[in-house]
């Protein structure tokens, strides 16, 4: 054999071996996923505890952590994040712009777990006596969008009052140092506030006169499509840890092993952790792809949720249909349907 026979033939084995070494890189880099969540006490969190979902799909899964919904979408719009945990006011204000998302799940009806507290002693007493104060809230999330809602219904000038934009943990710090009147926020920064505060409204009170919110999770569309086994899997476990909080979640004491896997993601207070859940509502699979979420419910609540945020000034444009950006088609399949 020639020398430059044998040059070629070494080459082509080259070739073919940084060929299947980057197919093998492919296929290690399509089996990972990024997921943006925040700090609510929903059941999800006993997902991530267990690992269950990394051990059924072989999957890396990188939970990152992030302050509101607003950071959540920004992230995933940004190509860093492929799915993520957001509120139904975030997710409106996504879809609007026409970011290529999909609402796979309701992780919470939202009910009474974000409220509107009012500090002792700052005259507060009703939404009507905010003029003047100074009331914070994270931009663009669903308990933002609350508050402007039930100031509006009960005839308070926005502009009267000093809204500021302030994630759960400056929230937090900020009622420690006497620096806001109010705060529209939900937990673990709720349950703090709480015992040296008075409830004025919640998101539940609110949603009944016509302002309803959910916490949902999101994935980017097309990440999704490639990757439905995945997607059906996760939703097998996130009704899992629902059907488990269901069964055993009024037993949980500040010691039990799912008290404990709630706090550690959520840096709540185990204390808290059993007050807070009781808060919100946990839809079954059947629930989900009902006309009441996943079935028209959802989107329809974003069409009310877009008016309301273009009013406002946060959106430029209201899409005249929002089911594109919600699907059953995961749980239908982890129904076996």
């Amino acid at each position: 054999m020639t020398m430059s026979r044998r040059l070629l033939l070494q080459f082509a084995v080259l070739a073919t071996t940084l060929a299947a070494l980057c197919g093998t890189a492919s296929a290690q880099q399509a089996k990972e996923v990024t997921f943006a969540h925040q700090d609510m006490l929903v059941p999800l969190r006993l997902v991530m505890e267990s690992g269950e979902v990394e051990k059924a799909t072989g999957y890396k899964i990188n939970w990152r952590m992030f302050a509101g919904g607003g950071d959540v979408i920004r992230a995933m719009a940004s190509g860093d994040v492929q799915m993520g945990e957001t509120g139904s006011s975030p997710l409106t204000a996504a879809a609007s712009q026409g970011q290529d998302i999909k609402l796979f799940w309701i992780s919470a009806d939202i009910a009474n777990a974000e409220a509107l507290v009012a500090r002792n002693a700052s005259g507060i007493n009703s939404m009507k006596d905010l003029a003047g104060k100074k009331v914070a809230t994270p931009f663009v999330s669903t308990a933002h969008y609350q508050l402007m809602a039930g100031m509006k219904m009960d005839g308070v000038d926005a502009r009267s009052v000093n809204v500021m934009n302030m994630r759960p943990p400056e929230i937090a710090a900020a009622w420690e140092r006497g620096d806001i009147d109010a705060t529209f926020i939900w937990d673990p920064v709720l349950s703090k506030i709480k015992s040296t505060g008075k409830t004025i409204a919640t998101s539940g009170s609110i949603g009944a006169r016509g302002a309803p919110t959910f916490e949902g999770i999101v994935v980017n569309a097309k990440w999704a499509a490639a990757n439905e086994a995945f997607m059906v899997a996760f939703v097998k476990a996130l009704n899992r840890a629902n059907e488990e909080y269901k069964a055993t979640g009024k037993s949980w004491t500040p010691d039990s092993p799912q008290t404990k896997a709630m706090a550690k993601w959520t840096k709540a207070d185990p204390k808290d952790v059993g007050p807070a859940m009781a808060l919100y509502s946990f839809p079954t699979m059947a629930e989900q792809v009902s006309p009441t979420w996943l079935g028209g419910g959802a989107a329809k609540a974003m069409a009310n949720t877009a008016a309301f945020l273009k009013e406002q000034g946060r959106v430029q444009e209201v899409k005249p249909d929002y089911s594109a950006y919600v699907t059953t088609a995961y749980v239908e399949k982890a129904m076996g349907k």
